[in-house]
């Protein structure tokens, strides 16, 4: 396949459908969550094995607390177990977890499990795994701006940017949805600025290898011009991809 571009430095996925997928086959919506899990896995190692450099997931948005209080216990309780059954193999394989979002209100088990999961594979480099917990653009672009004002700087669109949940990483290349929805739903609202979208009509629970690899595939067969015009683009010495390097955390 000739490729326009090479492979999304940065992935962010809008893991949709879990509920949908568990409907489907008459067993609880909690089903359809723990199948997202073995999903998760498989698009983690993925993205290891595509040398994709960032994946960032949308877990559980701010939102969500509007659901039904059994559905959102449970899906605690599956985040406490996932981490513990997960984490020793993420360990293993490279991959660096780190939780993006907001941790006041969360039950003190589940901040220890994030906490501790951060900090088992905090020297892990082959893969940096943001999960966006309790998490929403909005909420996102009014930390940073909070942050911003309290140390008395300009609200810049530099400043803000560096006050941003995911300051720590580009931009995501390419912002996938599952689920047959076309939208972006809260998610990295600043920082989907240029990122290509792809929607995927699978349920999340369905999303697989081949499905990742089609999303990558679209993505390299487009044009990305950050405002420029195509002819800007592709003209000599402009078609080479820009590379930013990960900025490091604390």
């Amino acid at each position: 396949m000739t490729a326009n571009l090479s492979i999304p430095r940065h992935i962010a996925i809008v893991m949709d459908g879990n509920g949908r997928w568990a409907t489907r086959r008459f067993l609880p919506r909690v089903a359809g969550h723990s199948q997202g899990v073995d999903a998760l896995r498989r698009c983690v190692k993925t993205c290891v094995d595509r040398d994709v450099e960032v994946l960032t997931v949308f877990a559980f948005s701010s939102e969500n607390w509007n659901r039904p209080a059994d559905e959102v216990s449970c899906l605690m309780e599956l985040l406490v177990l996932a981490l513990g059954r997960e984490v020793p193999q993420l360990r293993q394989d490279g991959v660096r977890l780190l939780f993006v979002g907001e941790r006041a209100g969360l039950s003190e088990r589940v901040t220890l499990g994030l906490e501790q999961a951060e900090s088992l594979t905090a020297d892990n480099k082959r893969l940096l795994l943001n999960i966006c917990f309790n998490y929403g653009g909005r909420w996102d672009i009014a930390q940073a701006a909070a942050k911003v004002a309290g140390q008395g700087l300009p609200v810049t669109e530099k400043n803000l940017g560096e006050a941003m949940a995911l300051a720590h990483v580009p931009d995501p290349d390419l912002i996938i949805r599952t689920g047959g929805e076309q939208r972006i739903s809260n998610f990295l609202l600043w920082q989907a600025a240029y990122a290509e979208l792809f929607f995927s009509s699978k349920l999340w629970p369905e999303f697989d290898e081949a499905a990742l690899d089609e999303a990558i595939a679209a993505y390299q067969h487009r044009e990305r011009r950050f405002g420029q015009t195509s002819s800007q683009v592709n003209g000599p010495g402009i078609n080479e991809k820009t590379v930013l390097p990960l900025r490091q955390t604390a």
